[in-house]
């Protein structure tokens, strides 16, 4: 197991914490040894080095995102930190992705700590779903770009604890200006549909300023 394997588990089982914390009523006793374990398990994070989330510059000539097939289900690897679809962030959705084609796909099952209105996922949450899709097509087209505007209908409530897929497609290029489209469904009920703007930039610029620079 390498370190970013332990990263991973580690940070799955700070998300299953959180979804259940929310999802479980604690008594007195229970909150004052939690807390105590909390805080010893906060000292021990403390007591280590400080992370970087950048890019080495040696990387940068043959860099190229990567969305795997339909069949290959793996977490998304670019970023693992990403709060959707980045396994190694305890904070994240925890999202698995592929690709059918050209259309990008997210699979996620938002716990209880995603919860807007009772039973019901909230709102923005989905939206951040959408986004990191959408940024999915950008991959499977070897595009770099960033959200420039995103519209979202909310057809129907979105569930926790129940899996939902997201899927986004490009729809049209003009120039810089890029359409891309996006739906979510639960089952076989779509809840949510998009249409966004992005704007392509130099993938070369981009990359530079995430990396670490050769002294």
């Amino acid at each position: 197991m390498t370190n970013e394997d332990r990263r991973m588990k580690a940070a799955s089982q700070l998300r299953e914490l959180g979804h259940d914390f929310v999802a479980h009523d604690l008594s007195e006793d229970q909150f004052d040894e939690l807390s105590r374990r909390l805080g010893e398990l906060l000292l021990l994070v403390r007591s280590s080095g400080l992370r970087q989330r950048t890019l080495p510059s040696g990387v940068l000539g043959n860099f190229k995102m990567s969305v795997p097939d339909e069949g290959q289900v793996e977490r998304h690897q670019l970023f693992s930190d990403s709060i959707v679809s980045g396994g190694a962030n305890p904070m994240g959705l925890g999202g698995y992705l592929w690709r059918e084609g050209d259309v990008a796909v997210m699979e996620v099952t938002l716990g209880k700590a995603f919860e807007g209105a009772p039973g019901r996922a909230h709102g923005g949450i989905v939206a951040a779903l959408i986004d990191e899709t959408m940024g999915l097509v950008l991959a499977i087209n070897d595009l770099f770009a960033f959200t420039a505007q995103l519209n979202i209908t909310y057809v129907a409530p979105t569930p926790i604890n129940e899996p939902i897929s997201a899927r986004a497609w490009l729809k049209e290029q003009n120039g810089r200006k890029l359409s891309i489209e996006a739906r979510v469904e639960a089952g076989d009920n779509v809840i949510a549909k998009a249409s966004a703007l992005f704007i392509s930039v130099d993938p070369q610029t981009f990359l530079e300023d995430l990396a670490i620079l050769d002294q």
